[in-house]
């Protein structure tokens, strides 16, 4: 039976983090970068669910982590997931939506 992070304790959540973190190191040691890759993003889920999705309000703009040549401008909020439109250096906000989980949302931009 699979147990979802949503039902995981703030505790069970950073161990399954520290538990990724050691597969995507020894990963890389092997140079297996799809497997890197892949508990990469699910140590960013996982940390979705230790933040707090209140914290993070529509039509606002964040810094988006990994990715300094654009910030990130959120249309709504669905469980740990910010719906919104990436805005690059130029203030030049993308067409496509798309969902990023809150672990990837930074400080909040003042414009």
């Amino acid at each position: 039976m699979d147990v979802r992070y949503s039902d995981y304790t703030i505790e069970q959540l950073r161990a399954e983090v520290g538990r990724l973190k050691e597969k995507a190191q020894k990963a890389e040691q092997f140079g297996n970068i799809s497997e890197v890759a892949i508990n990469e993003r699910k140590m960013q889920m996982a940390l979705a669910y230790m933040l707090n999705p209140d914290d993070f309000k529509p039509y606002h703009v964040y810094e988006l982590q990994g990715d300094p040549g654009h910030s990130f401008k959120i249309n709504y909020i669905n469980g740990v997931f910010a719906w919104g439109h990436r805005v690059n250096l130029l203030n030049d906000v993308y067409e496509k939506e798309e969902a990023l989980p809150i672990s990837l949302l930074g400080d909040e931009v003042t414009e």
